[in-house]
């Protein structure tokens, strides 16, 4: 697991229009990158909804939203236009950049054990460090959360 501090893993990964984007393109601004399990799905949607609510807040505060899951680019595609979304989301198939933030490891449910994404928050500072980590985020207001969080970093 990462650590406030540290630098943040380097992320190089297809975006919706299967553009490569990379962290190394925002250097010198906040970023926020957060790691959610699928496309569609309840918590991912609230997460997804309320990140689009805020982007231009977002935007003007000069932050870049990055939301990365292992879902492909036609998947990611189909999520932005049925709920209009306005964030970057970023295919990570191959659970490059989910291992190298630590966010694919082991849940249980219901007594079931099974390989997965643990929804997680980062916030990398302009230097190029994790400024905010967050494993395991509950989905409600937490975009505002981090809104607030950079906000007041940056003050």
């Amino acid at each position: 697991m990462l650590s406030t501090g540290e630098s943040a893993p380097a992320i190089a990964l297809p975006d919706t229009d299967m553009h490569i984007r990379t962290l190394a393109e925002f250097a010198g601004s906040w970023v926020v990158v957060y790691f959610y399990p699928k496309d569609d799905t309840p918590g991912c949607t609230i997460q997804a909804n309320e990140f689009t609510e805020l982007c231009d807040d977002f935007r003007d505060t000069g932050i870049t939203v990055l939301g990365i899951s292992p879902d492909d680019c036609f998947s990611h595609q189909a999520f932005r236009q049925k709920y209009g979304l306005k964030i970057n989301l970023l295919a990570d198939v191959d659970k490059v950049a989910c291992n190298d933030y630590g966010v694919y490891r082991e849940k249980e449910k219901d007594g079931v054990k099974k390989m997965g994404i643990v929804r997680s928050t980062f916030v990398v500072d302009p230097g190029g460090k994790l400024a905010y980590v967050e494993y395991g985020v509950t989905p409600k207001d937490h975009a505002r959360k981090l809104l607030e969080f950079v906000r007041s970093a940056t003050a």
